[in-house]
């Protein structure tokens, strides 16, 4: 039994490989691509360390080649849910009673395996199932995926080495349980180390989970739970199931044993959820833990001292990588009347230069969207852009779902600061831009406070610090993620811990230690070494 205190590796972040022309590791995704493509995958369910398969099968298209199958996976039911349920109940006792090095070696590993001889197939898969430029690729599905792990083992430390203070007499400790129960975490598609830290986080502490990723992510979930599974992760600890949101709703938000949800997703899907679960509230045995990252409208601003040429490439890159599916993706901008001239130039040069097609062809910028849904929503946007007075389609505006689900990188200059689309979420290559008047400065500001229901991310561009400090007061509640002169994409755990408030989730952080608290049940012990024998106090003796 080990005695000893002990320091985990210190984190840091992985680096980012380039993909350049010539590389290894250009060469070893292209294998992998190649690998992928040429064999059909029979994707199962993971339950209890089993994998599961059942007759009804459901076809896996890449979004930018729909004529080509990945494979299958094996759709469940409700009864798959309940034994998912089961497998991590059962597995709980003992998983919670690992010694926490234990666990976080697991994660350590996975971290080493995901950034050695996993990374060219987890990229690979990535690319081919979420439609992912291999720089996408690797900035989601490895290298951050890397940093969850790693990083929240060293803040997993951090929290287990807070104690309170102890006088004469007595010893005070803190204990930090994981929650009575399982968690249920529920993954979107579009980053794939989302969908690993939603279960890992509260796992790596001690819970267990039952997972349900988007039916747009199931390929590459499989090779996390074989990561999981090669790492050393014990059976039903985390449990993958693949069924419609309605059936695990019905089966998990009724378990008594429900303790937590570890969301990322859409605000309406979201506050459904919150709804039934204080719906059933008298009927679990904890108050469940509810952690959501949901939707936004995310802004740029630039300040007439801005710099064009700075604003121009953070909007390209801002509004249109991973072609705007991203919660964080600029679709709002605000451009000052002095400024515009040379903003419109190079952001329209720079999209003229743009390639769009498959991700295997290492040359296109633009790949497709997610599904024949997101692209239907972002036409029906666009189309009705092309016939309003109020709009004006500067760039792009083409679609095309003949072969993949194709949408042109798209700029639409709005007459009216609260146009339709500078107020909703499209979640695509969409980016609509306002002109204001230089004078304006101040109340657009507020404009852009009050324009939207969400508070995920925003950048504000200046060479003028006044400008900068007056914005970042003005804004202080409309990003929980906030840029100066910079793009509103790309935040990077251990130094920009992600999350909004208003309609874009919970704001717990992910990244960052805070989301981890989220996931601990803690237990004050008090123990008194020399116990009173007698009830009575001083105050009660005669003067």
């Amino acid at each position: 039994m080990s005695n000893a205190y002990f320091d985990a590796p210190i984190a840091v972040n992985e680096p980012v490989l380039s993909y350049a022309p010539g590389s290894a590791e250009k060469a070893e995704v292209k294998a992998a691509l190649e690998r992928a493509l040429g064999k059909k995958r029979d994707v199962p369910m993971f339950i209890n360390g089993e994998r599961i398969t059942t007759s009804e099968k459901v076809d896996i298209h890449q979004p930018h080649d729909l004529s080509h199958s990945l494979g299958q996976y094996s759709a469940g039911t409700a009864k798959h849910v309940e034994q998912a349920i089961e497998a991590a109940l059962a597995a709980r006792e003992q998983w919670s009673a690992m010694p926490w090095q234990e666990r976080a070696a697991i994660f350590l590993k996975a971290a080493d395996l995901l950034s050695g001889p996993y990374r060219a197939r987890m990229n690979a898969a990535t690319m081919l199932c979420q439609s992912k430029n291999i720089y996408q690729a690797e900035i989601d599905s490895v290298a951050e995926m890397c940093d969850f792990f790693r990083f929240n083992v060293q803040y997993m430390t951090e929290i287990y080495s807070q104690q309170p203070e102890s006088v004469d007499g007595l010893w005070n400790r803190l204990e930090y349980r994981p929650l009575e129960g399982f968690v249920f975490a529920l993954t979107p598609f579009n980053f794939t180390s989302i969908a690993a830290n939603l279960c890992a986080a509260p796992a790596m502490l001690g819970n267990v989970v039952v997972w349900k990723p988007s039916e747009a992510q199931i390929y590459s979930a499989e090779v996390i739970m074989d990561l999981f599974e090669e790492a050393g992760l014990p059976a039903g600890v985390i449990n993958l199931v693949y069924v419609d949101g309605p059936t695990a709703g019905d089966v998990i938000f009724k378990h008594r044993e429900f303790a937590g949800l570890h969301f990322t997703g859409s605000t309406g899907v979201f506050r459904k959820l919150w709804q039934t679960i204080g719906d059933n509230i008298a009927d679990y045995k904890s108050y469940p833990r509810i952690v959501g990252e949901t939707g936004g409208k995310d802004f740029v601003v630039a300040h007439p001292s801005a710099d064009a040429i700075e604003v121009a490439t953070a909007l390209t890159r801002g509004a249109f990588e991973y072609q705007g599916q991203k919660c964080s993706a600029a679709s709002r901008a605000y451009i000052p009347q002095s400024l515009w001239p040379a903003v419109k130039k190079r952001l329209l040069s720079d999209l003229d230069s743009i390639k769009m097609g498959p991700p295997t062809d290492f040359t296109n910028f633009i790949n497709a969207v997610i599904t024949e849904q997101s692209f239907d929503k972002l036409k029906k946007y666009i189309d009705a852009a092309k016939a309003d007075k109020d709009a004006e389609i500067i760039a792009g505006g083409n679609c095309d779902k003949s072969k993949g689900y194709f949408i042109e990188p798209t700029v639409i200059l709005a007459s009216d600061a609260k146009y339709t689309t500078m107020c909703e979420e499209l979640f695509g290559p969409v980016l609509t831009i306002y002109v204001y008047e230089d004078q304006d400065w101040a109340s657009m500001l507020q404009t852009v406070d009050d324009t939207s229901i969400y508070a995920l991310t925003g950048a504000v561009f200046s060479k003028d610090r006044y400008a900068l400090l007056e914005a970042s007061e003005a804004l202080k509640n409309a990003a929980g993620n906030f840029y100066l002169n910079d793009k509103p994409t790309g935040a990077v755990v251990g130094q920009q811990p992600f999350g909004g408030a208003r309609a874009s989730g919970t704001n717990d952080k992910a990244g960052s230690v805070l989301n981890l608290y989220r996931w601990l049940s803690p237990r004050t012990i008090k123990e008194t070494f020399v116990p009173a024998k007698d009830y009575r106090y001083p105050f009660l003796g005669e003067e």
